[in-house]
């Protein structure tokens, strides 16, 4: 099987505190269709235990140059994959 194309290999990385997922990035998945107007998250193939870890859980991205909550880099265009504890990015502009 061929490797996924991407240009950065980046770290996810955990914390204990509540993590806000920024008002512009909401209104996004809302239009989406990945959240409900009460605000409850609804990804496809994914678990509500897998979406309750990934929501304390954050990764330093490089398109952004700031930490980003996980869910706001999983529905990213430059998502790629999650592998192992890193996600794979592309790397395109935004």
């Amino acid at each position: 099987m061929d490797e996924l194309e991407h240009k950065y290999e980046v770290e996810i990385k955990t914390t204990e505190e509540r993590q806000k997922i920024p008002d512009k990035v909401k209104e996004e998945l809302r239009e989406s269709g990945m959240m409900d107007e009460k605000g409850k998250l609804k990804l496809k193939g994914v678990s509500p235990k897998m979406l309750k870890k990934m929501k304390q859980e954050y990764v330093d991205c490089p398109v952004f140059k700031e930490n980003i909550h996980f869910v706001q880099c999983f529905v990213c265009p430059n998502f790629q994959s999650r592998v192992t504890g890193k996600v794979l990015c592309k790397g395109d502009k935004l």
